[in-house]
């Protein structure tokens, strides 16, 4: 039987997003979806061992908790990877807003990042998936309240800690896109690192010539302020040398290293 969720892939398609369905994803879940109001947000905490080496659990779950274990997964290199078009083992016990108390498993989608939770840099490929995948879900289901995009540490405080970014500041971008504007527009949040508040600089857009000097310098190419071939390649060396998806784009993680 399929579940209600079958919308979820074509929904992030449309959204230009990269999508791996997982075999029999329309069928795979623990019962049928109450209503869905939003998106709960977690990151997998699993060691770093390639792109989305939690797959296999987040589909079959664990000798403690059975699966699937969430609808979605987002690997390192901004791909989905469809997992359920029904309920899943993704919130346990917690509360937000008007749910029933631990609920969240009937009313919430869960998207379970890979991401080691040990101060391992979020690739910019990744986060950029992650915002655009959340706005188009709250989009398609008409939620117009951003405050359905929920950190699990927010619905489960004191039980959880993911995702370790900070969910105004993720939230603010995500209804940025929601709005058609500009998501690297958005303040960093008070106490967040400084280097956030830098926009994401991308290969052959109309980049601001200044910081792209700033990292042309960094990663050793002519500081001419256009972000050409030569400088993406550059950046894509420099990111791999330091551990980061090497994709090109001086997001975040790059940041943070300039």
């Amino acid at each position: 039987m399929a579940y209600s969720l079958t919308w979820l892939s074509q929904v992030l398609q449309d959204a230009g997003l990269k999508v791996k369905e997982c075999d029999g994803w329309q069928n795979r879940g623990r019962a049928e979806m109450g209503q869905v109001f939003g998106v709960l947000c977690h990151y997998t905490g699993d060691p770093r061992k390639g792109n989305m080496p939690a797959l296999d659990i987040l589909i079959n779950g664990r000798p403690d908790l059975p699966g699937p274990l969430s609808q979605l997964g987002l690997g390192r290199d901004g791909t989905y990877y469809i997992i359920a078009a029904g309920k899943s083992n993704h919130a346990g016990k917690g509360s937000w807003k008007t749910l029933p108390l631990n609920s969240g498993n009937s009313h919430l989608i869960g998207i379970e990042a890979e991401n080691t939770g040990s101060n391992d840099p979020w690739p910019e490929v990744q986060m950029d998936a992650y915002r655009r995948g959340v706005a188009a879900i709250l989009l398609h289901i008409k939620q117009t309240d951003i405050m359905w995009c929920v950190g699990h540490k927010e619905y489960a405080p004191g039980r959880k800690i993911d995702p370790d970014f900070n969910m105004d500041t993720f939230r603010a971008a995500v209804k940025a896109i929601m709005d058609g504007a500009d998501p690297t527009s958005v303040a960093t949040t008070p106490g967040e690192p400084a280097e956030q508040s830098r926009p994401t600089l991308r290969p052959g857009q109309n980049n601001d010539p200044a910081l792209v000097k700033i990292i042309q310098a960094k990663v050793g190419v002519t500081a001419d302020g256009i972000f050409g071939p030569a400088t993406e390649a550059a950046v894509r060396a420099f990111q791999e040398k330091n551990g980061l998806v090497a994709d090109g784009i001086v997001g975040r993680g790059t940041w943070g290293l300039v």
